[in-house]
């Protein structure tokens, strides 16, 4: 009999604690509000769902049989955080929304295949909660759906948490020192992802 436990804990474990696009998501809540953060919430689930399902579905031996493929990876993502963190820098401190414009559903979903952190939970999902007695497609499905159904709430906790920081960062003084730190908060992974 199949036990979802172990998996759902492992994806709650891994999606509610920080990360690229929980550091992400919470910028995006804060510069922009709850609304228009929810094609960058909804990009990252989709992205992500996909990852995985590829990753149970034998991507993850692409790495294997070639290296350089995740390093270019780490490297392409690496810049992209360092490129949001820039976008943040820029941005006026004035009021939400005044920060440019979110990230797309696109973006997000395409970040996922850049984010290191994805494809460790990726990978290890497929290594530890695949069942074979379901088969490749079926096994996929299961363990895709199991992280997706929790990962969604959990990032977007990050998102809430970024809108209701936006409803006190006022003063653009405030929003100014938020988005500094979030900024080297996005630097900091960026240069972590290839260190």
């Amino acid at each position: 009999m199949l036990d979802p436990l172990p998996c759902a804990t492992y994806a709650f474990v891994m999606s509610i604690t920080p990360g690229p696009n929980n550091v992400m998501l919470t910028a995006a809540g804060a510069n922009f509000g709850l609304r228009r953060t929810v094609p960058h919430i909804l990009g990252v689930t989709c992205g992500f769902a996909f990852l995985v399902a590829a990753s149970c579905g034998g991507l993850g031996l692409l790495f294997t049989r070639f290296p350089e493929v995740h390093a270019a990876l780490r490297w392409v993502g690496a810049a992209y955080l360092l490129f949001l963190g820039w976008q943040l820098l820029r941005a006026k401190g004035g009021a939400v929304g005044s920060a440019g414009k979110p990230v797309t559903f696109w973006e997000a979903a395409a970040f996922q295949f850049l984010n290191p952190k994805a494809w460790v939970i990726a990978l290890t999902a497929a290594t530890l909660f695949l069942p074979p007695q379901l088969g490749q497609f079926l096994g996929s499905s299961y363990v895709a759906t199991i992280i997706t159904l929790v990962n969604l709430p959990c990032i977007t906790v990050w998102a809430v948490f970024g809108s209701s920081l936006g409803l006190i960062l006022t003063r653009p003084g405030a929003r100014r020192a938020f988005n500094w730190v979030m900024a080297v908060a996005l630097a900091a992974t960026g240069v972590m992802m290839v260190t």
